[in-house]
């Protein structure tokens, strides 16, 4: 990252910080009766407009469910809103991840391959693979719902994760004053298509 990019603002920390719950503990009697009476009580729909986009200015996230929340232990869903030219960070990890593109095109690079999606594809990432991914468009963001059961390998202690570049904290060039679509009512159909 240049120092260019470099910028104070911690609203893009969330996946710099150190402190996530990636597995929670489970205590109680061995039968675990009072854990089930717990998760019975949980919601069993999450509204995604209580749930607030992170990170950004080129990537955004929503989370739907990870450990944390309480509700499920072994798998993470959230979504991804890549503003115009926007890319994640470059990174790696032990767990597959499925991400199915509701809207926009890009591509991903895994392992230095280039591979390219646009909405209606699934794009898989494959264990231990570094990768990255990219919105094409310039002037359009792009969306995808990712699937991973990154909690369960982390219980199962495979540990490894590492980020390889940093998520930008300056937006792409024609991406400045984008803001993820947080109070959409229609999330797979672009307006323009009406």
């Amino acid at each position: 990252m240049s120092d260019d990019e470099t910028q104070d603002d911690t609203s893009y920390l969330y996946h710099s910080k150190k402190d996530r719950v990636f597995v929670r503990g489970i205590q109680g009697d061995y039968g675990l009766s009072d854990e089930l009476k717990r998760l019975r009580s949980m919601p069993r729909v999450r509204k995604a407009s209580e749930i607030k986009f992170v990170d950004g200015p080129q990537a955004y996230s929503r989370h739907y469910v990870e450990p944390k929340d309480g509700i499920t232990q072994t798998f993470h869903l959230h979504l991804e809103e890549y503003g115009p030219g926007g890319r994640s960070q470059k990174h790696g990890h032990v767990n597959e991840a499925a991400f199915y593109i509701l809207d926009g095109a890009g591509y991903e690079i895994h392992d230095d391959e280039r591979y390219d999606w646009e909405a209606g594809d699934i794009a898989i990432v494959h264990n231990n693979c570094v990768h990255q991914h990219f919105n094409a468009s310039p002037d359009r963001p792009a969306r995808a719902l990712v699937i991973k059961t990154k909690p369960m390998y982390l219980f199962m202690n495979m540990l490894f994760q590492k980020q390889v570049e940093a998520r930008h904290t300056r937006p792409a060039p024609g991406g400045e004053g984008f803001a993820p679509r947080e109070e959409e009512t229609d999330y797979n159909h672009p307006e323009e298509t009406y």
